[in-house]
Order: C-alpha cells, then sequence, then structure tokens
C-alpha cells in the first residue's frame, strides 16, 4: 500500500509530527513519501488568494493523511486552498491531523480539525481518523504517540 502524507507547516511542529508518522508506517512495512504544500505568500490568509508552490498529487496514494497548524480557530489558510484545489479523493481514506499552539483542543483545534474533515468528505474521502497535537500541552508528547498509532492501526486495517 502507497501511503501519502501531505502537510502544510510553517514552524516545523507540523512537519516533526509528519516524520513520526512516516517513520511508524515506513517501518511497518509500507511505501510512505512525505510532501509539503507551500505557497508563494505563506502570511496571506485568504485562502481564495492563496498561490501554491508546491501541490502534491493524491492520485497515486492508497491512503492519504493530511496535516496543518491552527491559525487563528481554523484550518491554516494555505492547506485550506490546497484542499479546494484537490480535484477528487473519491475512494481514498484518509486521517487528518492539526497541531496547534494552545493548550487544548476546543481553543481552536476541534473547529480547524472539523474543517479539515470537512473538507477532505466534500472531495470523496472517508476520513476514518483525527487528532489534535496542544503543542504547549505538558502531555505533546503523548498526544503524538496517539495519532502515530492511530495512523499505524486505522493503515493496518487495509493492509
Amino acid at each position: 500500500m502507497k501511503i501519502g502524507i501531505i502537510i502544510h507547516s510553517q514552524t516545523g511542529n507540523t512537519l516533526s509530527v509528519a516524520n513520526q508518522i512516516k517513520e511508524r508506517l515506513s517501518a511497518a512495512g509500507y511505501s510512505v513519501e512525505l510532501e509539503q504544500v507551500t505557497a508563494v505568500d505563506e502570511k496571506q490568509p485568504d485562502p481564495s488568494k492563496i498561490k501554491l508552490k508546491t501541490v502534491p498529487e493524491t492520485a497515486g496514494y492508497d491512503y492519504l493523511i493530511f496535516g496543518a497548524p491552527v491559525h487563528g480557530a481554523s484550518l491554516s489558510p494555505v492547506m485550506k486552498a490546497y484542499l479546494f484545489q484537490v480535484q477528487s479523493l473519491k475512494g481514498k481514506k484518509a486521517i487528518c491531523f492539526m497541531t496547534e499552539f494552545f493548550p487544548y483542543p476546543w481553543m481552536g483545534g476541534n473547529r480547524a480539525v472539523g474543517q479539515m474533515k470537512a473538507a477532505c468528505s466534500s472531495k470523496g474521502a472517508c476520513v476514518v481518523s483525527a487528532g489534535i497535537v496542544n503543542w504547549s500541552n505538558r502531555k505533546r508528547a503523548g498526544m503524538i504517540q496517539a495519532i502515530v498509532e492511530k495512523a499505524a492501526e486505522e493503515t493496518g486495517r487495509d493492509a
């Protein structure tokens, strides 16, 4: 099974979680690629005005994992722009995860991950799992581990 991890990361936090997921799934024998969505202007707040520099293709993957940071209690504008441009995720299973600075999911993470799940579902994906890493929470390492293990569990169901 070929797994695509597609993320937007500005500070490196989302990238670090994605790398741990990639490492775990690769160790389980899966073919895993990590791709980043980047924009010409990373600070543009309006997704409709964002010009993407990198637009990872989804067609070659059997399974997709999307990750992004929370911006202003919402999904990052760059990831919103990317998911809007994706043609179809029909028939693909997906996992979504968010990273946020605040210590609790109700401080924006829940809303943002809901937006990501809705965007994926609107393109035809079946979202099987979602998680949030609260970067300033003292249990952050456990949150990351839970997302990594859930990704391994969910992808293992389809192996």
